[in-house]
């Protein structure tokens, strides 16, 4: 009784400090997983095994193996030919090419590669497809075993629970379906956002710091007479001296020696500043040059996220300076350095030679379009790559080669070919993602060892039992849906599936619908921006509210729900 009063109240707190803190997933599990394992709710030998889950190693091949898959140029190619006059078309052919490449890359880079070709197309505002753009990607993970990392953590679940994880196609038919009836209702419901007509005019408006140095030709002129009104595509708007802010900046302002202006403008216009006598740009202050540029967007619970650039070491955790800095349609003001980093925003980065060999990029940062010395693949990689992924998959899902066996030879032949190198493997492990995984398999197994579950599912059972398995399945997925929109698709994942694994056993069914109603569950992040990271990605770029959301994900939330649990019994019937 005590061991399961223990149990109870470290899962309590696992979820209240989801919920309702900004604690990252990572520590909050492992913590409790400690906790648990120090009380002696499970032993040594439980936490080793599922540290070394042969489901758990699957996804860490797959995730490792995507790094790869991310440089193949295919998506490339196709992006410049997706948005046309029509806005019909161009949402068709942007939600099926998203839909499609998210089935088998991480739908992140996806959506970074894309959001590029959304915000400088000719054609139609950017926020009225920045939105469906991630919904398109949510939609197409849902479609194969590798298109999202929760697919693969209920696999690994399940296989640690039964010893046979999900196969490859196993989510394509219902996956399938939903993705192209949630398409069309994205043809509606994506009306409903707002049309910014300035945003083509914003789209490369970044903030640019420059410093006058002491021997500048400027010094003692005013703006007027030093041409700073006149510069094309670059607009002076600020003026910092010291302490004091001046906005807006008068023509007849006399510059001084030490005088930071902000510019706003085209940051591929950086150049015309710095060949201007004696102006000096932030980035060179920080001892790099333009050189070598990159775009990237800030993730979600970045380690420099509410920092300021200079507070965050910025310099020395990257070996980058930023050039520049843009928040979605809002203006920001002063200093460069002094400007707190958000998720979503958008940095113009000067890096420096090291830059791609620090570990921690792929936790900070999105590239949204890479200038710099990145592997580019040859077209012999792309085939090559393109054809063992194929294959590995054939093989994988007839039964002659193990999944694990196929990526394992997939990721070396990669490395082989120069495809991916040793130093981003190390920077892109999915370390965390790999703790929260073992701490939710080792909670579940002291779960299971005190018999909470045992008492959680025959509690459900007998209060649903009156309407039946299919009640039971759709409080499932409706629990699951509603704990990724408050946080995250994978705690969500991994917090549902022993109640779902549990409640099937009390009803003496098969597992296979309650597993898979987990596993759609957790996708199905289309009502706010917290669930998924792709959906806050695109939300500063597209200057979205919480309203934008829910207007347009709502109507696909219902499409999306009732495809969902019309055909689980079906296709694995209880």
């Amino acid at each position: 009784m005590i061991d399961q009063l223990l149990i109870v109240g470290l899962f309590t707190g696992l979820v209240a400090s989801l919920v309702f803190t900004d604690w990252p997933a990572v520590w909050v599990f492992t913590c409790t997983m400690l906790a648990a394992y120090f009380i002696g709710l499970v032993d040594t030998a439980d936490v080793l095994s599922k540290a070394s889950n042969s489901g758990l190693i699957t996804l860490v091949l797959l995730l490792l193996v995507s790094v790869g898959l991310e440089k193949l140029s295919w998506l490339t190619h196709l992006s410049g030919k997706l948005i046309t006059p029509s806005y019909t078309a161009s949402l068709l052919r942007l939600g099926t090419v998203t839909a499609f490449f998210s089935a088998f890359v991480n739908n992140t880079a996806v959506v970074a590669t894309l959001a590029h070709t959304v915000r400088s197309n000719k054609h139609h505002p950017a926020s009225r497809l920045l939105i469906p753009l991630s919904y398109a990607a949510i939609l197409g993970g849902t479609m194969t075993l590798i298109g999202t990392s929760t697919n693969l953590i209920v696999s690994s679940f399940l296989e640690d629970a039964t010893g046979t994880g999900l196969a490859f196609f196993d989510f394509l038919l219902i996956g399938g379906l939903a993705t192209v009836l949630g398409l069309v209702m994205l043809l509606l419901s994506a009306r409903l956002l707002p049309a910014r007509d300035d945003e083509k005019m914003d789209i490369n408006e970044y903030l640019i710091e420059a410093e006058v140095t002491a021997e500048s030709a400027l010094v003692g002129k005013s703006i007027l007479s030093n041409g700073l009104r006149d510069m094309e595509d670059l607009f002076l708007v600020e003026l910092v001296r010291g302490e004091h802010l001046i906005s807006p900046v008068g023509p007849y302002e006399y510059i001084e020696a030490g005088d930071k202006l902000i510019f706003s403008g085209d940051i591929n216009q950086v150049a015309v500043l710095e060949s201007i006598d004696g102006l000096k740009l932030f980035a060179v202050e920080e001892g790099l040059l333009r050189e070598n540029m990159m775009e990237v967007i800030v993730m979600p619970n970045a380690s420099i996220e509410g920092k300021t650039i200079k507070d965050s070491g910025f310099r020395s955790l990257f070996d980058a300076a930023v050039v520049g800095m843009r928040r979605g349609g809002k203006r920001l003001s002063g200093k460069l350095g002094n400007i707190t980093i958000q998720a979503g925003d958008n940095m113009m980065l000067a890096v420096g030679p090291d830059f791609n060999e620090r570990k921690n990029l792929g936790k900070n940062f999105v590239v949204v379009d890479d200038s710099v010395g990145g592997i580019k693949t040859t077209p012999f990689q792309n085939y090559f790559t393109t054809g063992a992924l194929v294959t590995v998959i054939a093989l994988a899902t007839t039964g002659v080669v193990p999944l694990i066996k196929g990526m394992a030879f997939l990721l070396v032949s990669m490395l082989i070919l120069g495809v991916v190198r040793g130093s981003e493997l190390r920077r892109r492990f999915p370390f965390e993602l790999w703790l929260i995984i073992t701490s939710a398999l080792t909670l579940s197994q002291a779960l299971g060892n005190t018999g909470v579950v045992e008492l959680m599912a025959d509690f459900l059972h007998d209060h649903l039992a009156a309407l039946g398995p299919w009640a039971a399945l759709a409080g499932i997925y409706l629990g699951t849906l509603m704990l990724t929109e408050m946080m995250t698709n994978n705690a969500a994942a991994a917090l549902a599936f022993p109640i779902a694994f549990g409640l099937a056993e009390s009803y003496g069914l098969s597992p296979m619908p309650f597993v898979m109603a987990v596993a759609y569950g957790a996708s199905a992040s289309f009502l706010t921006p917290y669930g998924y990271t792709t959906n806050l990605m695109v939300q500063n770029l597209g200057g979205y509210g919480l309203n934008d959301y829910f207007r347009a994900g709502l109507p696909l939330s219902l499409v999306y729900s009732a495809v969902v649990l019309l055909l689980i019994p079906r296709v694995f019937p209880f």
